[in-house]
């Protein structure tokens, strides 16, 4: 299969430009931003209005004088980091407990499926909310929550695919040959199960930063005065009105890395489906 027939549609190559934007903005932020995020001068200067000292602003400064581009940079690497590295910390569960699931099946099956659809019951913004309100406000804390949320959903997909790949007849073949159940889960049924795998990952990474910015914006997010579009959202809120500039460009950010995101799932998704057909 050939991966970059992925992005031989037009929608799907846009995603893949907007979101290796954002990745370029992260591993370059010390080159690309022309501030330090933490650095104050001015406060509320509207965009490209220059400071006293003659120094431009392209968009413009928050209320205590921090450079607004240079904190939605330094923020994208925030934002990336943590969303990825907490979508990994749930995959890694929610794998682990859908191949348990779909392959042994019996008790072992009911009782995860059941663990799954209690939490899957709640509302993940308020389970987030009452995690992070229980464990305080942190990296390590919102890296919890998203794993504890977003585990039960991966599981689903993972237990579905297990039990679709078990029935098949080189799965059979190994375990009439006697080979391991572990063996049989990493290597005949995992690889796989690679296509929606990559598909839901690249969307949950979307949700979580939505998520991310959500917990900002309510104040529970990453601690200040780390660089998150989230808080610089819930910062400005106060004086959106008389500032917009304050959350419009944190929102354009948001906005943007979740439509890339969604257009290279899609386009993905349409891949693998295509591969299927043939």
């Amino acid at each position: 299969m050939n991966f970059l027939n992925s992005f031989k549609h037009p929608l799907a190559l846009l995603g893949l430009l907007l979101v290796g934007g954002w990745v370029l903005m992260a591993l370059f932020a010390p080159w690309l931003a022309p501030h330090d995020p933490l650095e104050s001068f001015t406060p509320l200067l509207t965009p490209m209005t220059p400071d006293g000292n003659g120094v431009s602003f392209l968009l413009g400064t928050d209320m205590i004088g921090r450079d607004i581009l240079s904190r939605l940079i330094w923020g994208t690497r925030t934002v990336l980091f943590w969303s990825i590295l907490a979508t990994l910390t749930a995959f890694a569960v929610g794998i682990a407990m859908g191949l348990c699931a779909g392959y042994f099946n019996g008790w072992v099956d009911a009782l995860l499926s059941y663990v799954a659809d209690t939490v899957l019951s709640f509302p993940v913004l308020v389970l987030y909310i009452v995690i992070i309100i229980a464990l305080g406000a942190s990296a390590l804390n919102i890296l919890i929550a998203v794993t504890f949320t977003s585990a039960p959903a991966i599981f689903r997909i993972m237990r579905a695919l297990t039990i679709d790949i078990r029935s098949r007849d080189y799965v059979l073949s190994a375990i009439t040959q006697g080979e391991g159940s572990l063996r049989i889960m990493l290597v005949e049924i995992l690889p796989n199960c690679g296509g929606p795998l990559i598909v839901d990952f690249c969307l949950r990474i979307g949700y979580t930063a939505i998520m991310i910015g959500a917990l900002g914006f309510l104040g529970l997010g990453l601690p200040p005065p780390t660089p998150d579009w989230g808080g610089m959202i819930n910062e400005g809120r106060s004086m959106a009105i008389a500032f917009p500039h304050l959350v419009i460009f944190p929102c354009i950010a948001i906005s943007t890395l979740m439509l890339g995101l969604s257009l290279l799932a899609d386009g993905l998704d349409e891949h693998a489906q295509k591969g299927t057909r043939s």
